[in-house]
Protein backbone atom coordinates (compact mmCIF):
# COMPACT_ATOMS: atom_id res chain seq x y z
CA UNK A 1 0.00 0.00 0.00
CA UNK A 2 2.84 2.33 0.87
CA UNK A 3 3.79 1.83 -2.83
CA UNK A 4 0.56 3.44 -4.34
CA UNK A 5 1.58 7.11 -3.77
CA UNK A 6 4.80 6.40 -5.37
CA UNK A 7 3.89 4.57 -8.06
CA UNK A 8 1.23 7.35 -9.07
CA UNK A 9 3.69 10.31 -9.27
CA UNK A 10 5.66 8.40 -11.13
CA UNK A 11 3.12 7.50 -13.95
CA UNK A 12 2.32 11.10 -13.79
CA UNK A 13 5.92 12.15 -14.47
CA UNK A 14 6.73 10.00 -16.83
CA UNK A 15 3.31 11.21 -18.24
CA UNK A 16 4.44 14.53 -18.16
CA UNK A 17 8.44 13.54 -19.26
CA UNK A 18 6.56 12.41 -22.73
CA UNK A 19 4.43 14.94 -23.07
CA UNK A 20 7.64 17.29 -23.00
CA UNK A 21 9.65 15.08 -25.80
CA UNK A 22 6.58 15.44 -27.71
CA UNK A 23 5.98 18.85 -27.92
CA UNK A 24 9.86 19.39 -28.16
CA UNK A 25 9.73 17.15 -31.11
CA UNK A 26 6.16 19.20 -32.90
CA UNK A 27 7.77 22.48 -32.15
CA UNK A 28 9.52 23.03 -34.82
CA UNK A 29 7.11 21.89 -37.53
CA UNK A 30 4.92 23.89 -35.41
CA UNK A 31 6.88 26.79 -36.30
CA UNK A 32 7.67 25.85 -40.31
CA UNK A 33 3.22 26.01 -40.23
CA UNK A 34 3.33 29.23 -38.94
CA UNK A 35 6.08 30.78 -41.20
CA UNK A 36 4.59 29.13 -44.01
CA UNK A 37 1.92 31.21 -44.20
CA UNK A 38 4.43 34.77 -43.77
CA UNK A 39 3.51 37.39 -46.32
CA UNK A 40 7.20 38.13 -47.05
CA UNK A 41 9.80 37.07 -49.67
CA UNK A 42 12.19 36.20 -46.59
CA UNK A 43 11.70 33.44 -44.16
CA UNK A 44 10.63 34.94 -40.37
CA UNK A 45 9.07 33.98 -37.55
CA UNK A 46 6.10 35.13 -36.30
CA UNK A 47 4.78 36.17 -39.18
CA UNK A 48 3.74 39.92 -39.62
CA UNK A 49 0.59 39.36 -42.00
CA UNK A 50 -1.04 36.41 -43.38
CA UNK A 51 -0.66 34.86 -47.47
CA UNK A 52 -1.22 31.84 -49.13
CA UNK A 53 1.02 32.81 -51.90
CA UNK A 54 3.78 30.64 -51.26
CA UNK A 55 1.29 27.23 -51.02
CA UNK A 56 0.33 28.64 -54.55
CA UNK A 57 3.80 29.25 -55.60
CA UNK A 58 4.76 25.74 -54.38
CA UNK A 59 1.90 23.91 -56.30
CA UNK A 60 3.13 25.83 -59.35
CA UNK A 61 6.74 26.20 -59.47
CA UNK A 62 7.80 23.91 -62.36
CA UNK A 63 10.57 22.08 -61.05
CA UNK A 64 8.73 21.16 -57.89
CA UNK A 65 6.14 19.86 -60.46
CA UNK A 66 8.65 17.82 -62.79
CA UNK A 67 9.84 16.45 -59.21
CA UNK A 68 6.19 15.57 -57.86
CA UNK A 69 5.77 13.71 -61.45
CA UNK A 70 8.49 11.97 -60.98
CA UNK A 71 8.13 10.34 -57.29
CA UNK A 72 4.67 9.71 -58.37
CA UNK A 73 6.35 7.50 -61.05
CA UNK A 74 9.50 6.37 -58.66
CA UNK A 75 7.07 5.74 -55.36
CA UNK A 76 4.59 3.06 -56.53
CA UNK A 77 7.09 0.85 -58.16
CA UNK A 78 9.48 0.85 -55.59
CA UNK A 79 6.98 0.25 -52.46
CA UNK A 80 5.50 -2.35 -55.28
CA UNK A 81 8.78 -3.90 -55.40
CA UNK A 82 9.75 -3.69 -52.10
CA UNK A 83 6.32 -5.56 -50.90
CA UNK A 84 7.05 -8.52 -53.35
CA UNK A 85 10.58 -8.91 -52.06
CA UNK A 86 10.07 -8.47 -48.88
CA UNK A 87 7.27 -10.09 -48.24
CA UNK A 88 9.16 -13.10 -49.93
CA UNK A 89 12.28 -12.93 -47.96
CA UNK A 90 10.60 -12.28 -44.61
CA UNK A 91 7.74 -15.72 -45.22
CA UNK A 92 11.37 -17.45 -45.68
CA UNK A 93 13.26 -15.64 -42.09
CA UNK A 94 10.15 -16.23 -40.08
CA UNK A 95 8.80 -20.06 -41.31
CA UNK A 96 12.07 -21.61 -42.64
CA UNK A 97 15.70 -22.82 -41.46
CA UNK A 98 18.32 -22.53 -43.96
CA UNK A 99 22.10 -21.87 -44.03
CA UNK A 100 23.80 -18.18 -43.13
CA UNK A 101 20.17 -17.14 -42.14
CA UNK A 102 21.46 -14.55 -39.58
CA UNK A 103 23.78 -13.47 -42.14
CA UNK A 104 20.84 -12.78 -45.00
CA UNK A 105 18.57 -11.22 -42.84
CA UNK A 106 21.32 -8.68 -41.56
CA UNK A 107 22.63 -7.65 -45.10
CA UNK A 108 18.61 -6.74 -45.48
CA UNK A 109 18.09 -4.79 -42.70
CA UNK A 110 21.59 -3.10 -43.08
CA UNK A 111 19.82 -0.37 -44.98
CA UNK A 112 18.50 0.49 -41.51
CA UNK A 113 22.46 1.27 -40.34
CA UNK A 114 24.44 2.63 -43.51
CA UNK A 115 24.36 5.71 -44.81
CA UNK A 116 21.81 6.41 -47.08
CA UNK A 117 24.80 8.73 -49.51
CA UNK A 118 26.49 5.49 -48.97
CA UNK A 119 23.85 3.49 -50.34
CA UNK A 120 22.96 6.07 -53.20
CA UNK A 121 26.99 6.82 -54.40
CA UNK A 122 27.63 2.98 -54.46
CA UNK A 123 24.80 2.25 -56.35
CA UNK A 124 25.92 5.28 -58.98
CA UNK A 125 29.64 3.81 -58.94
CA UNK A 126 27.66 0.83 -60.06
CA UNK A 127 25.09 2.13 -62.51
CA UNK A 128 27.91 3.99 -64.53
CA UNK A 129 30.07 0.74 -64.31
CA UNK A 130 27.27 -1.36 -66.25
CA UNK A 131 26.65 1.52 -68.83
CA UNK A 132 22.70 2.15 -67.16
CA UNK A 133 23.19 5.68 -66.22
CA UNK A 134 21.20 7.57 -64.05
CA UNK A 135 17.29 6.73 -65.25
CA UNK A 136 14.22 5.46 -63.39
CA UNK A 137 15.65 2.00 -62.74
CA UNK A 138 18.45 3.11 -61.17
CA UNK A 139 16.30 5.68 -58.85
CA UNK A 140 13.57 2.77 -58.24
CA UNK A 141 16.18 0.03 -57.21
CA UNK A 142 17.83 2.48 -54.92
CA UNK A 143 14.72 3.09 -53.15
CA UNK A 144 13.28 -0.82 -53.07
CA UNK A 145 17.30 -1.10 -51.34
CA UNK A 146 16.49 1.82 -48.85
CA UNK A 147 12.69 0.59 -47.80
CA UNK A 148 13.09 -2.91 -48.09
CA UNK A 149 13.85 -3.30 -44.11
CA UNK A 150 10.77 -1.77 -43.56
CA UNK A 151 8.54 -4.08 -45.38
CA UNK A 152 10.02 -6.74 -43.70
CA UNK A 153 10.00 -5.45 -40.25
CA UNK A 154 6.01 -5.07 -40.73
CA UNK A 155 5.09 -8.01 -42.66
CA UNK A 156 7.60 -10.40 -40.45
CA UNK A 157 5.74 -8.81 -37.20
CA UNK A 158 2.06 -10.20 -39.04
CA UNK A 159 3.30 -13.56 -39.57
CA UNK A 160 4.07 -13.86 -35.89
CA UNK A 161 0.74 -12.82 -35.49
CA UNK A 162 -1.01 -15.24 -37.63
CA UNK A 163 -2.00 -18.83 -35.38
CA UNK A 164 0.24 -20.71 -37.98
CA UNK A 165 -2.32 -23.75 -36.35
CA UNK A 166 -4.71 -22.25 -39.21
CA UNK A 167 -2.36 -23.26 -42.03
CA UNK A 168 -1.64 -26.64 -40.86
CA UNK A 169 -5.35 -27.59 -40.50
CA UNK A 170 -5.76 -26.33 -44.42
CA UNK A 171 -2.75 -28.88 -44.63
CA UNK A 172 -4.52 -31.17 -43.33
CA UNK A 173 -7.17 -31.14 -45.18
CA UNK A 174 -5.97 -31.40 -48.61
CA UNK A 175 -5.11 -27.86 -49.51
CA UNK A 176 -1.50 -27.44 -51.51
CA UNK A 177 1.36 -25.25 -50.25
CA UNK A 178 0.08 -22.73 -52.79
CA UNK A 179 -3.26 -22.93 -51.86
CA UNK A 180 -3.02 -22.60 -48.43
CA UNK A 181 -0.71 -18.87 -49.33
CA UNK A 182 -3.32 -17.76 -51.70
CA UNK A 183 -6.47 -18.38 -49.14
CA UNK A 184 -4.87 -18.32 -45.46
CA UNK A 185 -1.86 -16.92 -45.22
CA UNK A 186 -2.32 -13.82 -47.26
CA UNK A 187 -5.78 -12.77 -46.67
CA UNK A 188 -4.75 -12.71 -42.91
CA UNK A 189 -1.04 -10.69 -43.65
CA UNK A 190 -3.10 -8.03 -45.57
CA UNK A 191 -3.22 -5.39 -42.91
CA UNK A 192 0.78 -5.97 -42.40
CA UNK A 193 1.10 -5.63 -46.44
CA UNK A 194 -1.00 -2.89 -46.52
CA UNK A 195 0.75 -0.84 -43.95
CA UNK A 196 4.38 -2.29 -45.50
CA UNK A 197 3.69 -0.77 -48.40
CA UNK A 198 2.32 2.35 -47.33
CA UNK A 199 5.01 2.94 -44.93
CA UNK A 200 7.75 1.95 -48.16
CA UNK A 201 5.52 4.78 -50.55
CA UNK A 202 6.12 7.59 -47.22
CA UNK A 203 9.89 6.77 -47.12
CA UNK A 204 10.33 6.31 -50.90
CA UNK A 205 8.34 9.85 -51.37
CA UNK A 206 10.72 11.31 -48.62
CA UNK A 207 13.96 9.96 -49.45
CA UNK A 208 16.15 12.51 -50.38
CA UNK A 209 20.36 11.44 -49.72
CA UNK A 210 20.47 8.63 -52.05
CA UNK A 211 18.11 9.93 -54.32
CA UNK A 212 20.60 12.56 -54.99
CA UNK A 213 23.53 10.58 -56.10
CA UNK A 214 21.40 8.48 -58.69
CA UNK A 215 18.73 11.52 -60.21
CA UNK A 216 19.48 13.04 -62.71
CA UNK A 217 17.99 16.61 -63.85
CA UNK A 218 14.99 14.35 -66.09
CA UNK A 219 14.50 12.04 -62.95
CA UNK A 220 14.91 14.18 -59.90
CA UNK A 221 12.26 13.93 -57.58
CA UNK A 222 10.29 16.15 -55.62
CA UNK A 223 13.08 16.15 -52.51
CA UNK A 224 15.83 16.68 -54.32
CA UNK A 225 14.05 19.73 -56.47
CA UNK A 226 13.58 20.68 -52.82
CA UNK A 227 16.94 20.39 -51.94
CA UNK A 228 18.21 21.98 -55.16
CA UNK A 229 15.51 25.44 -54.45
CA UNK A 230 16.72 26.06 -50.79
CA UNK A 231 20.12 26.15 -52.64
CA UNK A 232 18.84 29.27 -54.30
CA UNK A 233 15.70 31.14 -52.50
CA UNK A 234 14.72 31.97 -48.87
CA UNK A 235 11.38 32.25 -49.16
CA UNK A 236 8.71 30.36 -47.20
CA UNK A 237 7.72 27.91 -50.38
CA UNK A 238 9.70 25.31 -48.70
CA UNK A 239 7.76 25.73 -45.57
CA UNK A 240 4.69 25.93 -47.15
CA UNK A 241 5.55 22.57 -48.93
CA UNK A 242 6.88 20.90 -45.62
CA UNK A 243 2.89 21.70 -44.45
CA UNK A 244 1.73 19.91 -47.25
CA UNK A 245 3.72 16.95 -46.67
CA UNK A 246 2.67 16.62 -43.07
CA UNK A 247 -0.90 17.63 -43.69
CA UNK A 248 -0.81 14.75 -46.25
CA UNK A 249 1.13 12.04 -44.48
CA UNK A 250 -1.12 12.74 -41.47
CA UNK A 251 -3.59 11.80 -43.13
CA UNK A 252 -2.96 8.57 -44.47
CA UNK A 253 -1.25 7.45 -41.51
CA UNK A 254 -4.81 8.09 -39.41
CA UNK A 255 -6.73 6.47 -41.93
CA UNK A 256 -4.19 3.15 -42.26
CA UNK A 257 -4.82 3.16 -37.79
CA UNK A 258 -8.68 3.50 -38.61
CA UNK A 259 -9.07 0.81 -41.23
CA UNK A 260 -5.74 -1.27 -40.51
CA UNK A 261 -5.06 -1.09 -37.02
CA UNK A 262 -1.21 -0.21 -37.04
CA UNK A 263 -0.83 -0.90 -33.22
CA UNK A 264 -1.77 -4.16 -34.14
CA UNK A 265 0.16 -4.83 -37.31
CA UNK A 266 3.64 -3.34 -35.62
CA UNK A 267 2.55 -5.28 -32.36
CA UNK A 268 2.61 -2.30 -30.34
CA UNK A 269 -0.53 -3.51 -29.04
CA UNK A 270 -1.35 -7.30 -28.43
CA UNK A 271 -3.60 -8.42 -31.18
CA UNK A 272 -6.88 -9.80 -29.87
Amino acid sequence: MRRRPAARLLSIAGKIAVGLILGFVILPAFVVAIAAFNDRAILSFPPTAVSTRWFTRALTYRDFRTGLQNSLTVTPWASSLALLIGTGFAIALKRYPFRWKGLIEGVLLSPLIVPHFTIGLGLLILAIGLGLGRGYPVVVLTHVIVVLPFVIRSVFISLQNIDERLELAAGSLGASPSRVLMTITLPLLAPGLATGWLFAAILSFNELTASLFVTAQATQTLPVAMYGYVREFADPTLAAISVLYIAITAALLTLANTFLGLGKVLNVEQAR
